[in-house]
């Protein structure tokens, strides 16, 4: 006579789809019968809980620090040090590639601030050149 015992409590399992005592599937658990003999058969050692069970302990796990050089980034971006922004933005992204520091997101704000307010600057330049060339009467080309 075959028993069946529950792989993740060890509890003997009577009939039915799921053990009562921890409620693991039946296709789970597993049947020992020791037929070579008619001594009885002992339960096994409690196994470790299947990880899709293990996946419901487990706390969350909180977010790294946030990488310095991505705030900096972002501040200086906003502040208009443009060129400041662009390049702590890309060691920042560096860095939070290697380390899995936070602060993706605040990397590439100042990235693309730094990049924006840069062509914004390099365009008002040259339209000045241009505004300055056209009152002296210059020739441009």
């Amino acid at each position: 006579m075959a028993t069946t015992y529950c792989t993740n409590c060890g509890a003997a399992i009577e009939s039915g789809a799921f053990c009562t005592t921890c409620g693991t599937p039946v296709a789970e658990a597993s049947a020992l019968s020791n037929s070579s003999n008619n001594s009885p058969v002992e339960s096994p050692a409690v196994a470790e809980p299947s990880s899709a069970y293990q996946a419901m302990n487990v706390p969350k796990q909180q977010a790294g620090a946030t990488n310095t050089l991505a705030i900096v980034a972002l501040i200086t971006s906003l502040v208009g040090i443009h060129l400041a922004g662009i390049i702590c933005g890309h060691i920042a992204l560096n860095q939070i590639k290697t380390s899995g520091e936070g602060g993706r997101g605040l990397a590439l704000a100042g990235l693309i601030i730094g990049y924006v307010g840069t062509a914004v600057v390099a365009l008002i330049v040259i339209g000045w050149i241009i505004w300055i060339a056209s009152l002296t009467g210059a020739q441009i080309g």
